[in-house]
Parts: structure tokens; sequence; C-alpha cells
């Protein structure tokens, strides 16, 4: 037995290598190591891990069966929360969710609970474990707008009532988010993502992909002609914002929701042929977060000499300090407190540098984080082939736009309740980032369980508009 004041370590590929590779840089817990992590857990009675979960996962409960080795009862009970716990156990910023409340982590570290959650998961996969559905259905048909993380919840909430829900999918593949924007050495496609879509489907659930609704089927066709009693919008934000600098419209420019679908969705990193993104000798990434980070990492692994610009200093980052310290140990550069004002092209329109300045922190702004000041006189050029902007996305227009009576915000947000995801628009629910921006995997989720409440007393007569 180790130290019960720190967690059992998860062995992860070596920098070095990783960053030459696509294959999953954390390798997980084996058996043993999960638990003897498990049973650091104190089992508190009050348990604000739960309340710091958006799902509301029964943490306590499942991490207790993980002690005793009862990995597949462990599996039932993250499930009857949510439809994707291999993914969670990956992607979740654990560390101000659950983690960030564990008691445990006041004295020592807090229990790893995102990597045993991982670790129930992964195992119950091989072991062909899956969620337990409805016993019977209802006859009610629900549509679900999107396969990302809120319409994947929303649908396997709504399939273990007893619904007949039909999944709506733009692109060719389902997964959202999931496919298309996280890369492969964070997120594997083919073991993780669709085994957990597999879960879903297996409860009832039908997707239908190459649908995208407001040109291929209306809002008001499905609920008018296509007889669905209820519809759940989660079709994501997936419409890129850019800074309005000279020479953004250049070849080379990419916002990061573009570079990443071709690498990710259209496979370009496993192909020599030679498409624009396979070409970059240095890149600028634009921006902080966690996409500007994927965008970093996935082009490093293309063979780039790669820099994050970002006009803060690390301290208000608001990438996850795992995603930040990976980065870094892998080689990428942080020009930090710098901020691009014109993007230089050479005679063909392409990408030839960037002019930047250099910026000093004021007071805090409406975020809470201090404010970005020009230095003046302190402008210099990057030499780059390729800039990346990952500045954030907002939803598509697109369903609002041909939706009668749907209320959306200044931001083309949909406005809709945040306990149970009602629409102005009656029997239209809607969550994750169609409603809130662009967000993170699990709030989506738990806008998607939301939803399925909402539309499940709206149906049974509880609820409405």
């Amino acid at each position: 037995m180790g130290d019960i004041l720190k967690k059992v370590p998860v062995k992860e590929q070596d920098a070095a290598v990783r960053a030459k590779n696509f294959d999953e840089v954390c390798l997980g817990y084996q058996k043993e190591e999960a638990m003897e992590e498990a049973a650091r857990c104190i089992g508190c009675k009050n348990a604000q891990c739960i309340k710091g979960c958006p799902v509301s996962i029964d943490i306590p409960s499942f991490i207790d069966q993980v002690k005793k080795g009862n990995i597949a009862e462990a599996y039932q009970i993250i499930s009857r929360s949510s439809a994707l716990p291999a993914v969670c156990g990956r992607v979740c910023p654990q560390e101000t969710q659950c983690e960030g409340k564990c008691i445990r982590g006041i004295k020592g570290e807090p229990i790893s609970i995102g990597k045993l959650e991982r670790f129930v998961a992964d195992w119950a996969k091989e072991a062909g474990i899956r969620p337990e559905g409805a016993p019977e259905k209802n006859g009610k048909k629900v549509a679900v707008i999107g396969s990302g993380p809120a319409g994947l919840t929303c649908a396997g909430d709504l399939a273990k009532m007893g619904y007949d829900v039909t999944i709506f999918e733009a692109l060719h593949e389902p997964g959202g988010v999931l496919v298309y924007g996280i890369p492969e050495f964070r997120l594997p496609k083919e073991t993780v993502v669709q085994k957990e879509i597999e879960n879903v489907k297996a409860l009832g659930v039908r997707i239908e992909t190459n649908v995208i609704v407001g040109k291929s089927v209306t809002i008001d066709q499905l609920l008018n002609e296509e007889g669905f009693l209820a519809v759940f919008i989660g079709s994501g934000a997936g419409l890129p914002k850019f800074m309005g600098i000279p020479g953004e419209n250049a070849n080379g420019v990419f916002s990061a929701n573009e570079y990443l679908t071709r690498s990710n969705l259209m496979k370009a990193f496993q192909t020599k042929m030679p498409t624009p993104i396979m070409h970059s000798k240095k890149v600028a990434v634009v921006g902080g977060g966690n996409v500007a980070m994927d965008a970093a990492r996935t082009a490093l692994r293309l063979g780039a000499e790669v820099h994050i610009v970002y006009r803060r200093s690390e301290e208000e980052l608001p990438a996850r300090v795992e995603e930040v310290h990976h980065a870094k140990e892998e080689g990428i550069i942080f020009d930090l407190l710098t901020n691009p004002v014109e993007i230089l092209t050479d005679e063909n329109g392409w990408v030839k540098g960037m002019v930047c300045v250099r910026m000093q922190l004021g007071e805090p702004d409406a975020s809470g984080r201090r404010r970005p000041i020009q230095v003046e006189g302190s402008e210099f050029t990057l030499d780059l082939d390729t800039v990346i902007m990952a500045l954030g996305t907002s939803p598509n227009p697109l369903i609002s736009s041909t939706t009668k009576g749907l209320e959306v915000n200044k931001w083309q947000c949909i406005v809709a309740d945040e306990e149970n995801g009602m629409t102005s628009k009656e029997g239209v629910y809607a969550g994750g980032d169609a409603v809130t921006g662009a967000a993170t995997v699990i709030l989506a989720m738990g806008a998607g369980k939301a939803g399925a409440k909402g539309i499940h007393e709206y149906l049974s007569g509880k609820g409405g508009n």
C-alpha cells in the first residue's frame, strides 16, 4: 500500500515518443492500481464530489465497488447517470469538478475519480458489459438533433425511460465534437467514442447521419409531419470566431475547428497526401483554451514547430493544467502576453508571418481576469506558414432561423431553461453549446440530462410551456 495522501500514479507515454504519434498519451490504471487508488476514498456520507459532478454520478458507491473488485457493478452505478463514462474519464475537467470538491484533497491529493471512471468504463468494454435499458418502449417518438455529448446523453436517458428516440446528425459520422474536435491522442475514436455510441444505440436509439436540420428537414416538419412529440436540440456551437485583423483571410489561416476536423474526422494525420495541414513547418495557435492546446499538439505531431500565442499570462490560461503540462513536455513554445495585430502574406496569398505586440496586465475585466493592455513600441514579427485561430465558437444560426417561435439571444444561442431545457417553443427543448456557447463535454452532458427530464415531464403531462 502506497502513501494514502498521494494519488496512485498513472502511466503515460514518454513525451519525446508521443510527440511523434497519435496514440493515447495516458495509459490508464491496471485493476490492482485502480483498487489501490479506490482504497484511498474515505466514503463520505455527505459526498461533496457528487455535488461537483454535472451528471450527479454516485461517486462514493462506484469507488466502493472498485475497492472491492466488483468492476461490473461499479459500471452499472456510473451508467445510471452517465452515457459516456469512457469519454468523461478522459476529457472532463475533474480538477475543478468532482476532484475539486473531494474531502481527501484537503489534506493530500484528491481521489483520482476521473482515472477510476475511465478504468471502469474500459474494463466493462473489454468484458462486453453494456448499460441496462428500459424493459419496454412506451411508443412515444422523440427527435434529438446532434449526436455530440448533449444529444447522446439526452437520447440515452430518454431510451432508458422507454421512449422511441431518433438522433439526426449533420455529419457523416456520429459523435459531434467527440469525433471532429478532440484529437485521437486524448480521445481514441474507434476504441472509445465508437464503443460509447454503440452502447447508446444498444438502448434502442436510432442515429440518422447526413441530416442537416434546417435544410434536409425542419423542426416544424419533425413535429407536424413526422410524428415526433418532442425535440431536443443539441447541435453544439460549430461556428468559429476570428479576430478581424488584416490578413486573416489568407491561405494557411484555419479556425481550430477546421484544422481539428481535417485531422480527426477526415484522418489527415493518417495519410501522406499533401493536404494543407500536412505542409506546415511553423505554426502559431492563437488562444489559450483546451481547443488551442488540442490544435497545437496536433500540429506538433504533424511535424511543425508550434507556438501558442496568448494575450494574458500563464496564470490566466483557460486550458486544463494537465493539457498545458503535456503541451510543454512535448515541446510547444508558449508566447504569453502576446497579441497578433496583422497576418503577413507572400505574393501568392499564403501566410508568411504574423505581426504581434507585447501585452501587460491591468485591472480585472468583466470575466474577473486582468485586462491585457498593449505595450507601446513592442511590435515584432513571427515567421510562420500557418495560423490557427482558437478563439471560441458560437452556434450556427441555421436551426433557429428555420424554426418558428424559437427565441435566441444576441449571440445566436437558443434561450432555454437550465433546469429542464425548455425553450420558447412548445415541445422543443435544448441544451449544451447550442444554449451556452462553447463549453465542456460534461456540462453539455448535464444539459442533455436536464433536457431528457424536461421532455419526460412534458410528455407525461407534468410540465410544458
